[in-house]
């Protein structure tokens, strides 16, 4: 983070305004829709911004005294000369100052603003793109209509009854998600406050039967943070705690709620940080505490990440939980590789198998995969490399046959290395690969060379 966003209360306090044109009204009537009062200086001042209710002007240069009293400064002048003049004695001041479109000099930055008083949502890239912030704002003003306004106002007006009724703070936020996330919020966006008002008590005297813990066991994608779908968007807002493990990308950990507490369970090849069983029962006590908890996992929940084991506790325990497929490491992986892993005149089968089974061993049914005309897609298979291209030879695939290693597949780290079954562990071991990795063997990795060039993160 660049700046730290804060929301600064301007009521009745005293804000400088430098320059008398069409920027510095803009900049001056935000500061009065804010309830400040605004002092303006400038040596020619656009009567329209003189004369606003609230705006003090001094036709004169900008001199140090102009800055007695001011909470903060906005410079606003066609003069780069005067607004570092601004910036340099506001500083000295310790008076937070911005110097428009002029980051450089700024102590703060004045962002896009969208208004649902009480609520308001400000977008700012630190200066870099103003015209980009601004093009954030329009998409979200479209998305949050005009009345979610009225939404805050109620909230605000039960905010304390709430507080006193549903003392738990974790349980309280639950509360408010449940009621503004439903036919309450619905009533009071039609302009229905009454039976808004009737339902929310409903919900207070019922507060002990609604606010339950549960478990929310997400798909996290491959890694490329657009690969999530929306319903995992929304539960991963929700949650209370996040249980996350070594294949889930920072990006995408960063997109939970922020205030939310985040509990790495990583497991790493022979470096469990907790055992399944272990986490099993992490998943059971934080959801009988009233949790919502998100168990966000690397790829799809149920190819090889376990989520059975998980939701089986679950339902032992009778613990409410949603299960939100991922795309799996095989589609997501295969796509930005530029590996299609079914073709007509290659494959018309795919599999999926895992090379690292429960005992630590490579004991597959090597006759099916070495069948022709497939695609055999392996997960976790690096340190069996060896074993993996020897036996599918041995049991009769040709050792000419095309593989292919991603590593970190669908990140900006992505990295793609070919071979054949004779070839690729000698070259893997040069090119020193690491996990996470996927690997493609059949004749559907050829046309890589064909393909890669029409997506983003070809390598």
């Amino acid at each position: 983070m660049d700046f730290l966003p804060i929301f600064m209360n301007v009521k009745g306090r005293l804000c400088l305004v430098v320059g008398g044109g069409e920027v510095a009204k803009r900049k001056a009537g935000v500061l009065l829709e804010a309830g400040a009062k605004v002092r303006v200086v400038a040596p020619e001042i656009d009567p329209s911004l003189s004369e606003q209710a609230g705006v003090v002007s001094i036709v004169a240069r900008f001199d140090e005294q102009h800055l007695e009293g001011v909470m903060l400064v906005i410079a606003a002048t066609n003069d780069r000369g005067v607004n570092e003049h601004v910036s340099v004695h506001a500083r000295e001041r310790n008076i937070p100052v911005n110097v428009v479109d002029d980051p450089e000099l700024c102590s703060f930055i004045m962002p896009a603003i969208m208004d649902r008083s009480p609520l308001m949502v400000a977008f700012s890239s630190g200066g870099a793109s103003p015209v980009l912030t601004r093009m954030m704002r329009g998409k979200l003003e479209s998305l949050i209509p005009q009345n979610f306004s009225r939404l805050a106002a109620f909230a605000e007006r039960f905010r304390e009854q709430v507080k006193q009724r549903v003392t738990n703070p974790a349980k309280r936020r639950i509360f408010w998600e449940n009621a503004l996330d439903g036919v309450v919020a619905e009533k009071v966006l039609t302009g229905d406050e009454i039976s808004a008002e009737s339902m929310l008590q409903q919900m207070l005297a019922d507060e002990d039967n609604i606010v339950r813990g549960e478990v929310y066991l997400v798909g996290a994608g491959p890694g490329d943070p657009d690969l999530l779908t929306f319903r995992a968007l929304r539960l991963m807002q929700k949650a209370d705690v996040v249980v996350y493990d070594n294949l889930v990308s920072k990006p995408i950990v960063d997109m939970t709620r922020r205030d939310a507490e985040r509990i790495y369970v990583g497991k790493k090849r022979a470096d469990h940080t907790l055992r399944q069983e272990e986490i099993n029962a992490l998943l059971v006590r934080l959801a009988h505490e009233g949790k919502r908890v998100l168990r966000l996992k690397g790829g799809d929940p149920f190819i090889f990440g376990r989520g059975g084991e998980e939701i089986e506790t679950l339902a032992a325990e009778n613990i409410p939980f949603q299960v939100v497929p991922g795309i799996t490491a095989a589609s997501g992986v295969a796509s930005y590789a530029g590996i299609p892993l079914t073709h007509r005149d290659y494959a018309q089968s795919c599999m999926f198998v895992t090379g690292h089974l429960k005992d630590g061993t490579m004991n597959l049914d090597w006759d099916a995969l070495a069948r022709p005309r497939q695609t055999v897609v392996v997960y976790m298979g690096l340190q069996g490399l060896d074993t993996l291209c020897a036996k599918l030879v041995e049991h009769g695939m040709p050792d000419a046959t095309p593989i292919a290693i991603v590593q970190q597949g669908t990140t900006q780290n992505q990295r793609v290395v070919t071979g054949t079954l004779s070839t690729l562990p000698g070259i893997a071991a040069v090119e020193k690969l690491h996990a996470p990795t996927l690997i493609i063997i059949g004749g559907v990795v050829t046309l890589r060379e064909k393909l890669q060039w029409f997506h983003p993160h070809h390598d």
